[in-house]
Formats: structure tokens, sequence, C-alpha cells
């Protein structure tokens, strides 16, 4: 679905424009999937020149074993497969939480042609919240962002999936600890069929 040309798309800066809107609600649609599947919430999308999707991906470390499995780096080597090219000069990436430092990096190596980022990430936001990597001068793309969008709504995603795990990990412990045992400090809990 086409909201406004790409091209337009890629000079607005109004995080309330509908296009950006309709866009991270797409992402937030791929950030849920990560929930359910055990992952931290965060979801991307990659537009491309002609508007269309050209990838959607969610955070998928925990079931790929992979550190680098952040949402932004899977989309963003889709979209490069789906161009047959790395340079996104043309696209848009939209995603739920202000990138890392290595999505930063990889958004700027790619030379996307815009960041829209939902919530911001006070620990590790490499965009605009702890660093601003594209507009330092190790940056060598000056990689346009808009953001926050959708703030809230991302926020709570990241949230409620954080307090619901907490609360998960709680009942685990009670469970371990049963009625009347003291565990110490640092124990160290042998795996079972509750971490499955």
């Amino acid at each position: 679905m086409t909201i406004v040309e790409p091209a337009t798309l890629l000079t607005i800066t109004d995080p309330t424009h509908p296009g950006h809107v309709y866009w991270m609600e797409q992402a937030i649609v791929r950030a849920a999937a990560a929930g359910v599947a055990g992952e931290v919430p965060v979801g991307a999308i990659v537009v491309g020149p002609q508007g269309h999707v050209l990838a959607a991906a969610e955070n998928r470390r925990e079931r790929d074993c992979d550190p680098t499995a952040h949402a932004e780096i899977l989309a963003l080597r889709q979209a490069g497969q789906q161009l047959g090219n790395w340079h996104l000069n043309d696209c848009i990436l939209y995603v739920t939480l202000e990138p890392c430092p290595m999505c930063a990096g990889a958004l700027g190596l790619a030379r996307l042609g815009l960041l829209v980022y939902g919530a911001s990430d006070p620990k590790t936001g490499a965009v605009r919240t702890v660093l601003n990597l594209p507009d330092s001068p190790a940056s060598f793309h000056k990689l346009k962002v808009v953001g926050p969008v959708l703030a809230a709504e991302c926020r709570q995603q990241l949230q409620a999936w954080f307090a619901q795990r907490r609360q998960h990990h709680r009942q685990l412990k009670a469970i371990r600890q049963g009625p009347g045992t003291a565990i110490a400090p640092n124990a160290q809990w042998p795996t079972d069929s509750l971490h499955s």
C-alpha cells in the first residue's frame, strides 16, 4: 500500500504525518510477533523507492542464537537482497525502538535515505538519546532521522512485555523455592522444562 509517494515521505520530518504513522503501525505488528516468540518486541519495516515493503523483520536473537539478529539488521539485509544493492539511499526504515550503536552504524553504512523510530531508548539509543551517531564526525553518511513516532504505543509494547517476563520469572522462582525453602542469593538453578 502506498500512502504517500516515497520520495515525498523521505522529506517529511513531521512525526505525526499519516504516512509515518501508518508504516510505524506495521512495524508494531512485527514487534508483537517477536514478543510472542519470546524475543524483545522490536519490529522493523523497510519501505522501498516504489512505496512498497521491501523488508519486514523482528528481533530474532534468541531464536537464531545470533547477537546481531536485531530487527534493523535483518530488515537491511532483506532490503538489500530485494533491491540487489546494498545502497538503500531511496529507502525508509521504520523501527519501533531507537537503534543501538550497532544498528545505527549499519544504517549509515547502508546509506539509508531516512530512519523513522518509535520509542527512544534511554540505555542504548544511538541516534538521539544516548549517542547521536548520524550527526557525529564518525558518520560519513548524514542519516536523516524522524522520531519519535507513536512513541507511547511503542514504549507500552516494550514495557508490557518486560513486565510479563518479570512476572513469569517470579512465578518460576516461587515454584522452584517451594513453601519454606530458603534460597541462597547467588544460587544457580538447574535447567529444566520450565525454561523451555
